[in-house]
């Protein structure tokens, strides 16, 4: 395991388990679904955010994992003009889309599997699977809220 993994373990061991075993698998999930995205990690005030972006830059980033005390979401971070036939999608931001996991297993669910083929697909940057992605920490908030329910 690498600096960043491991940091990022240490992150994720702030949550409950149940949570924190979503945000890990969805991770994993990710990553291993999109090998040539790097995976940037955010420990921010308001929550623990992992985003995949293709080129390494923030604002590339095409889909993200967040994790808050009582759930975790998967962001759509270039949603505009996506299909979401089910309206599974959340938000009214005007890029911005989440829908939140009760599972990892969720990311297998065939229409929201369509989404994240859809995003890839559709993404600003074009995604490159022959590219080697690794995991970064970008950024740690000095100041946090806390990461379990009160």
């Amino acid at each position: 395991m690498h600096q960043a993994e491991s940091q990022l373990e240490a992150f994720l061991g702030r949550y409950l388990p149940g949570i924190a075993a979503i945000g890990r698998g969805a991770v994993r999930h990710l990553h291993a679904r999109l090998p040539g995205c790097d995976a940037l990690v955010y420990d921010n005030y308001q929550a623990l955010a992992v985003g995949f972006s293709p080129d390494g830059r923030t604002g590339s980033s095409i889909v993200s994992i967040a994790l808050y005390p009582r759930w975790v979401s998967l962001f759509f971070l270039q949603a505009t003009g996506l299909p979401d036939p089910g309206q599974l999608l959340k938000g009214s931001g005007s890029t911005v889309r989440h829908i939140r996991l009760d599972s990892v297993d969720d990311l297998d669910l065939p229409p929201i599997r369509a989404l994240i083929e859809a995003a890839v697909s559709g993404a600003k940057v074009p995604y490159d699977p022959a590219r080697t992605g690794q995991f970064v920490i970008k950024s740690v908030s000095a100041k946090q809220k806390p990461r379990r329910p009160a």
